[in-house]
């Protein structure tokens, strides 16, 4: 009794010792002219008490004692006041000078802005989580300049393709190098969560890249995760749900009577120009031949979807539908495919904190993303765990380790013209042919089981897909992916600080990464109708594992001696990646729906192989500062990559740079508008070993020619030891400054020539090959690049801020294979001294006005191959021997505009639109909808416009059965490629402090994001974002997504 008696009060002393530690404490805020400022956060340091100061800039709080108290505001320097015995507190808050002090995660470390005298730009997490995307390649677009970006599948998981300063390879790749946390990254980056990343590191010229060596060439994207703070620990969780549409509207295309009408004309005008029927009859037969065995209306008009027969349906005079006809159905088979619900989901949950000596990082999130063509989708579950420990001020050690998991249901066949392919079988389908079958009334008939039954078109003509339908497709074939996803970084740093004084300033790191992906994907076609009818269905699987591990050895020196500041880096990099795969394919099994190979009768496909790949460093830095105005910078690296003969294997990659900080001169002291302004310029080499393939040097053989019963073998591509990686020449030339505390801008040249180019070298046939790669290419890419960002006005109740980018871009081939001028791929050129990918057509004429013909411009050459005086003819096979370059994809300027706003302290708004001016595409879905290949394919809209009789003036040729064979590609046809695209709305509102802090919750956020919301350009269904080549394919359409959101912190 007397212990109870004893803790009791000791209890109630302690409760009242609590309290008599609380006080109540006021003050005021102001800025160095002691105007007050409302709206500055007022905080307990490492609690969540806090307030907000009112209008008059004052706050009053009940707060411990001996604590400290942390004042901040947007665009001023945060302010920290021990609390002591007075109740009262004048505080004076400075403005921030923006960007000054901006620390950047750069190749093996960080630098100031200030002092960096490369080319960088970051993103940050709060810019790279407005947008809603699985993949977070797709968040960069429009965030930094010389940074193109296609949109990307609409596929669920897919990502977007980059490009960085222009392209730098015709034949290799020209994608950036991705590094997640200082290591070289070979996961899948649909398995990073967005919400993981603290920022994004845009490395664009030599300076900032040489490091990287022979895979630095075509820039680097340098992504780190979040890691431990030291503060409290807090707990974090994120959710949003929301539903996905197009982002870019259909095709136009021809209702039922229209498409029937334009046939007409097709078979019509077939009859008179190749049939040589006199107009007065082809009317006649054109609806006969409508009829028949290549009609359109199929076996016994089994297509016609009005209630009277053909006969009497069409006009033969005028070829028009009879007005009196009544239509039974109609089918957009493109809506058919599509989801009109497509919903997305997202939910995230964190915990960070710690102290100086042990800091923790830990999440986990899912994502279910439904795609907008039925049956697709992604589901993505992730977990990351990190912690940094310091156990003794000369030790620090420290890591993550990222796990996913992720399932896509895809399409197959995509960008290509697959009738499995939906996007373009779909696309092309006419609406008098039913999705399912119908009867005589245009109503379904049901099986025995009472379900609609698939029409699979047996009677339909060629253009309209006999023997399938598309809509079955997606339901009875089956495309899956399924990767797990295993990624860790670990580092181990010795610091001289705290051993001796003698050693102050020196550093040992050792950073190991390693990245292991596992991929199973699956591909199955039904046995009953299809690309696998006719064996009984199929089968195919394929496992794929991917591991791969960088170590890295790396010594540092960081020393100020008065004004003089050095860092020293030096180290010793080894890179190995191991991919395996195996397939195993079967067909001939007993019933539709099985995905495993036992019950498979016939093995049509077994296969294995290796590939390894190993990349061995040596690496040194040197920075130099003179008191905080002159910077120097030097780079050197030597790889040495299995790629390569071991005589070519070792490549050396360096870059040197210099900046002055203008601003920081005694004579610009007294230019008070001025806070910030340098001028840099730096010049290097990089390399670029992604050349296709990891054995380029060699001679290999393909064994498969069997011998009897022994392997045949025969030569497929010829030695050549000398080749090696292409290498990229950076010059980068810049100004920065900061104006009135307020506007932040950046203009820079850049200059980037590629030699020792891989290209296919000609060789004289007779020796067994037409040709052999070499490094003999040569490319330059050139161009300006304009960033500024504006804070337009800032108060207490109100803050905008504003940001442009804009770049522009020339290239030119310099050299190709050293003794043609040209390459020539169809309607595709490249050619010395033009842009990569330029387009090589007919010139068109117009259109006769007596035939409807299309006229192009022709010329005859001379003895000596010399073209002649161009004159107008309708010869299309002379047209096709008469082309000219008619421009690329390149666009004259291409750039994106956002602003970001707080209303009223509570409310935030931002948007993010971008643009491109300039440039042509070959759109080859709309060329296929306006000239057909085959009958039965369905038109454009804007074949309305076609010839029709004589006397018509249009720019569309007539409509002729089976031009699409004979009509070559014209310059008319291209499709300015313009376009401005609204990428991102977001609008939240956070809850007052006052309001949360009783209840420990350091915020609420609730918000509601469009994304992809609208796109402006030349024609209704086009995509300028397809890719950077110019053309457009049978592709899964980009999609716009609606989202509500909700964030919550204590």
């Amino acid at each position: 009794m007397r212990k109870l008696l004893t803790i009791l009060m000791a209890f109630c002393f302690g409760i009242t010792s609590v309290f008599a530690q609380t006080k109540q404490i006021s003050g005021k805020v102001t800025d160095e002219g002691g105007a007050p400022i409302p709206g500055v956060s007022v905080l307990v340091k490492g609690t969540t008490i806090g307030t907000v100061t009112n209008p008059d800039g004052n706050f009053s709080l009940a707060v411990p004692g001996n604590d400290v108290l942390s004042f901040s505001f947007i665009g001023m320097k945060t302010v920290e006041v021990q609390i002591t015995d007075n109740n009262f507190y004048n505080v004076t808050m400075q403005y921030a000078v923006i960007g000054v002090d901006e620390v950047m995660v750069v190749a093996y470390g960080t630098a100031k802005k200030e002092s960096f005298t490369g080319s960088a730009e970051v993103i940050n997490n709060a810019t790279l989580e407005k947008r809603p995307v699985a993949n977070i390649s797709k968040a960069i677009e429009g965030q930094v300049a010389g940074v193109q970006t296609t949109s990307g599948s609409g596929q669920p998981g897919e990502g977007a393709t980059i490009v960085i300063r222009g392209f730098g390879s015709i034949n290799s790749s020209n994608n950036p190098l991705y590094v997640v946390d200082g290591v070289p990254f070979d996961g899948d980056l649909n398995s990073i969560s967005p919400g993981d990343i603290e920022s994004m590191t845009i490395l664009k010229d030599a300076s900032a890249g040489a490091l990287y060596g022979s895979r630095g060439a075509n820039g680097v994207v340098v992504i780190t995760t979040k890691k431990g703070k030291t503060e409290k620990l807090t707990v974090e969780f994120k959710a949003s749900y929301g539903l996905s549409g197009r982002a870019i509207k259909p095709y136009k295309t021809l209702n039922t009577a229209d498409f029937i009408e334009a046939s007409f004309q097709g078979y019509k005008n077939d009859l008179i120009y190749n049939g040589g029927v006199h107009p007065d009859l082809a009317g006649e037969m054109a609806v006969e031949a409508m009829k028949g065995s290549t009609g359109i209306f199929g076996a016994n008009e089994i297509y016609n979807p009005y209630d009277m027969p053909v006969s009497e349906l069409i006009d033969p005079a005028t070829g028009r539908v009879n007005p009196s006809a009544k239509l039974l159905y109609e089918t957009d088979w493109m809506d058919e495919i599509t989801r009109t619900d497509a919903t997305r989901q997202e939910y995230q949950f964190f915990v960070n904190g710690g102290s100086e000596n042990a800091k923790i990082y830990t999440s986990i999130a899912y994502l279910k993303d439904e795609g907008l063509l039925k049956t697709t989708d992604f589901e993505r579950i992730s977990g990351r765990m990190g912690a940094d420990l310091s156990p003794k001020a000369w030790l620090t050690f420290g890591g993550n380790v990222n796990f996913s998991k992720t399932n896509s249901n895809f399409l197959g066949y995509e960008n290509s013209t697959s009738n499995s392919n939906v996007w373009y079988s779909a696309q092309y389908m006419a609406p008098i042919y039913p999705v399912y079958v119908l009867d005589e009334q245009g109503n379904p008939v049901l099986s025995e089981t009472g379900e609609k039954q698939f029409d699979y078109g047996r009677t339909r003509p060629a253009g309209a897909n006999p023997n399938w339908n598309p809509v079955a497709t997606l339901y009875n074939d089956a495309y899956e992916t399924t990767a797990d996803n295993l990624s860790g970084r670990f580092h181990l740093d010795l610091l001289g600080k705290g051993v001796h004084q003698s050693v102050d300033g020196l550093s040992v790191s050792v950073n190991v990464g390693f990245d292991y992906v596992n991929t199973n994907q699956t591909t199955y076609w039904n046995p009953d109708f299809g690309n696998a009818a006719t064996v009984g269905g199929m089968l195919d699987l394929v496992n794929n594992r991917n591991f791969s591990y960088t170590m890295n050895e790396l010594v540092r020196y960081d020393k100020d001696f008065g004004s003089h500041s050095f860092n020293i880096l030096a180290g010793h990099e080894f890179y190995k990646l191991v991919i395996n795969e195996m397939q195993g394919q079967k067909t001939g099994f007993p019933y539709a729906g099985i995905k495993v190979l036992a019950p498979g009768s016939t093995t049509s496909l077994l296969t294995s192989f290796e590939d390894n790949y190993a990349i061995e460093s040596f690496l040194t830095n040197l920075t130099y500062d003179f008191d905080d105005r002159y910077y120097l910078s030097g780079s050197f690296r030597t790889d040495g990559s299995s790629r390569f003969h071991k005589d070519y294997r070792w490549g050396q990659f360096w870059s040197v740079g210099a900046s002055w900080r203008v601003s920081e001169e005694q004579f610009m002291q007294s230019v008070k508008f001025i806070d910030n302004l340098k001028l840099k310029a730096s010049y290097g080499k990089q390399g670029n070993d992604r050349i296709g393939t990891y054995y380029g040097w060699q001679s290999l053989y393909n064994l498969n020619w069997a011998n009897a019963n022994l392997n045949g073998a025969l030569l497929s591509s010829l030695e050549n030891t000398s080749i090696k990686w292409e290498e990229n020449n950076n010059f980068n030339v810049g100004i920065e400054g900061i104006l009135f505390n307020r506007l932040e801008f950046g203009l820079e040249y850049y200059q980037r020539r590629t030699v020792d180019m891989l290209m296919e070298k000609p060789m004289a046939t007779s020796l067994g090959f037409d040709s052999y790669w070499s490094n003999v290419g040569e490319m330059l890419n050139s161009g300006l690049e304009f960033n500024t960002k504006i804070n337009l006005v800032n108060t207490g109740n109100f803050s905008w801020s504003a940001n442009l980018n804009l770049t522009t871009l020339k290239n030119e081939i310099v050299e190709l294979d050293g003794q043609k001028d040209q390459i020539v791929d169809g309607n595709m050129i490249q050619r010395k001294g033009e842009e990569i990918n330029s387009y090589y057509l007919a010139q068109s004429a117009g259109v006769d006005i007596a035939t409807g013909a299309q006229l192009y411009w022709v010329y005859d050459t001379d003895d000596e191959g010399n073209p002649g005086e161009p004159y107008i003819s309708d010869d299309y096979q002379k047209a096709s021997q008469c082309k000219k370059i008619s421009g690329s994809r390149i666009p004259d300027f291409y750039g994106a505009i956002g602003s970001d706003f707080v209303i009223y302290k509570n409310f935030d708004l931002s948007f993010m639109t971008t643009f491109s001016v300039g440039g042509e595409i070959r759109d080859n879905v709309y060329i296929g909808l306006l000239n057909p290949t085959y009958i039965g394919t369905n038109y454009a809209a804007n074949i309305e416009r076609a010839w029709r009789k004589p006397g018509d003036v249009t720019d569309i040729a007539r409509i002729q059965n089976g031009t699409g064979f004979s009509r070559p590609l014209t310059d008319s046809q291209l499709i300015d490629a313009s376009y401005f695209a609204i990428k991102n709305i977001t609008l939240g509102y956070t809850l007052s402090k006052t309001l949360l802090q009783k209840a420990g919750i350091e915020s609420i956020r609730a918000f509601v994001s469009f994304d992809n919301l609208a796109l402006f350009s030349h024609l209704d269904g086009l995509n300028p974002q397809h890719n950077f080549t110019g053309s457009t394919n049978y592709a899964y359409t980009p999609v716009r997504t609606s989202l509500l959101g909700f964030e919550l912190k204590f």
